[in-house]
């Protein structure tokens, strides 16, 4: 798939992100982020729980200026957030993946950041998986995530949320975004 958007990725940085993250959670279209009552601090303290995790990286997306427009989270998923949940795999890594909302959208804009955070996580020769664990009720993300390659396998209880468990691969990957 060609798009008109090139993406770089940087480590976030959790003091100096902080005020633009913190609008970017608590934004009522950011509702399924879980972060709406957030203070400034609570985002602090959450990114900086991530920067400190061996297992949890939080990296921003930035376009061709430079400038940040999506978040990306990559972890672990047999020490973070599925543990317990399924039988990871050698290979698997967790993402998660949030576009700020904005009063411009830009057609094609979110298909092209999963598209480009995916593609980034497969540029690890080490990374065979990528599993999601969405809200089951997050239809409009479900729809993305198909665009890319991911097959539902099934729903999961976690502790904040019902969840569709749903793995792609390397080859669904490609193949998805080259048809």
């Amino acid at each position: 798939m060609t798009t008109p958007h090139t993406f770089t990725f940087r480590p976030l940085d959790p003091l100096k992100d902080a005020e633009l993250l913190h609008g970017w959670v608590t934004h009522p279209k950011a509702a399924f982020w879980m972060m709406q009552d957030a203070k400034l601090e609570d985002v602090e303290r959450a990114y900086m729980d991530i920067a400190a995790d061996e297992h949890h990286h939080a990296l921003l997306g930035l376009d061709a200026y430079g400038v940040p427009v999506f978040l990306m989270e990559k972890y672990d998923p047999a020490h973070r957030e599925l543990v317990g949940l399924y039988e990871p795999l050698p290979g698997d890594i967790g993402m998660h993946f949030l576009t700020p909302a904005t009063d411009r959208p830009v057609h094609g804009f979110t298909r092209a950041v999963i598209t480009a955070v995916l593609a980034h996580l497969f540029e690890d020769p080490a990374v065979e998986r990528v599993v999601v664990e969405p809200d089951v009720s997050n239809t409009a993300v479900h729809a993305l995530n198909e665009a890319v390659g991911f097959v539902p396998e099934r729903e999961i209880q976690k502790p904040e949320k019902r969840a569709l468990l749903s793995f792609c691969t390397r080859e669904q990957f490609t193949k998805a975004v080259s048809a």
